[in-house]
């Protein structure tokens, strides 16, 4: 690997065209990434290169993890599945959590809540910055409020709600810190770990590319209002317009580099950990000889669920149980079976079911989707190598 652009690494024969593809990644960046691909328990790519803090100049190395930000809910949606047998997906949520059924939510199912279209996009009134990361806090919340719609008759991404629902489920359901049954599952596959209940090592400093923003195939002004108050945690502060983060000094925007966000153990995006550990629980999902998750479970959560235009962010969506699946926008590559989730500013993670294949792209800088094609650009350099 070329040690003047800091990548680091290796990757199988006949993978040059993904090392290449990966050094213009790093080229490019103000911070560092990493990128993992396994395929029966051994890794077809492991590089990493950049800055793991560009304030510091520490470098992104084998051992760097990072927040995964909504990445972490693939590993959740992979702990709903090992614990079907005890959380039914068309069970009612009042089943396991009879406050619940509270303000017209008593037909709500497990289901519904795993593929977003429960109508609980965000929490009403808004919490502070800190109670957002508190699971439980919100899910009390939760509990008490009326669905937007009708559930079930409409999919929006339940970008930080999906967390305090599925959390307070999995609590119920099996009888544990649901933060202590994502890692356990996690750990079933061999070098994979997650940081949730734990606290984990020092991770990767975020940076925010200029012009950062969220929500880019969104243009109503309405609903912009809608998605900066479900987002503020993330873009910090109020009066980002048109979903940009704002500039000036320290503040909320830093939430996401202190413990307050990565220990909080939020299972909607404060999982840390590194794209090696990430690609290997996909890759294991695949293989049936080594997956934590029984085939017909992982069946189930991987077939769609919901799909359609984001009610509120008006981007094209397909959920599974918990998993976004291949879209019409090529997300997951070129590959037309896929699962996985992606993470706020660039993260992409998942599986190629008929390739046998597990990936992560994880990077400590994040960038607007509408201009972003890093992991787009290695996920074809991949595939091409098949």
């Amino acid at each position: 690997m070329s040690a003047a652009l800091g990548v680091r690494g290796s990757v199988a024969p006949g993978f040059d065209a993904v090392a290449d593809a990966f050094a213009e990644v790093v080229a490019g960046s103000r911070g560092g990434a990493a990128f993992s691909v396994v395929r029966g328990g051994e890794p077809l790519v492991e590089l990493h290169g950049g800055l793991a803090d560009p304030d510091t100049g520490r470098p992104w190395d084998d051992g760097t993890v990072a927040v995964l930000f909504s990445g972490t809910k693939g590993l959740v949606a992979t702990a709903c599945a090992a614990v079907a047998g005890r959380l039914d997906p068309d069970a009612p949520v009042t089943r396991f959590w009879p406050e619940f059924g509270a303000a017209g939510k008593a037909g709500i199912t497990v289901a519904q809540v795993l593929s977003h279209t429960a109508g609980l996009p965000y929490v009403d009134p808004e919490p502070d910055p800190v109670s957002t990361l508190d699971d439980r806090f919100g899910a009390a919340a939760l509990a008490r409020q009326a669905p937007l719609w009708a559930p079930g008759t409409g999919v929006a991404y339940h970008a930080l709600t999906w967390g305090h629902l599925v959390a307070e489920l999995l609590r119920r359901a099996a009888g544990d810190d649901p933060r202590r049954v994502v890692e356990d599952v996690v750990a079933r596959v061999p070098g994979a770990r997650v940081f949730l209940a734990s606290a984990p090592p020092p991770p990767a400093r975020i940076v925010r590319a200029p012009g950062y923003r969220i929500s880019t195939f969104l243009q109503d002004p309405d609903r912009r209002r809608t998605v900066e108050r479900m987002y503020r945690v993330l873009l910090g502060g109020s009066g980002a317009g048109a979903g940009t983060v704002p500039s000036g000094g320290p503040g909320r925007k830093d939430l996401v580099n202190t413990p307050a966000w990565y220990r909080s153990g939020a299972l909607a995006g404060a999982a840390v950990a590194g794209a090696p550990a990430v690609a290997r629980v996909y890759a294991a999902l695949v293989d049936p000889a080594r997956s934590p998750v029984p085939a017909a479970a992982l069946a189930r959560a991987t077939r769609v669920h919901a799909e359609g235009l984001d009610a509120v962010n008006d981007r094209p969506l397909r959920f599974g149980l918990g998993y976004e699946l291949a879209d019409p926008i090529g997300t997951y590559g070129p590959e037309p079976e896929a699962f996985g989730h992606s993470g706020a500013g660039g993260g992409r993670h998942g599986a190629w079911p008929e390739r046998g294949i597990g990936f992560s792209f994880l990077t400590n800088e994040m960038r607007a989707e509408d201009a972003d094609d890093r992991a787009s650009t290695l996920l074809g350099a991949l595939h091409a190598c098949l």
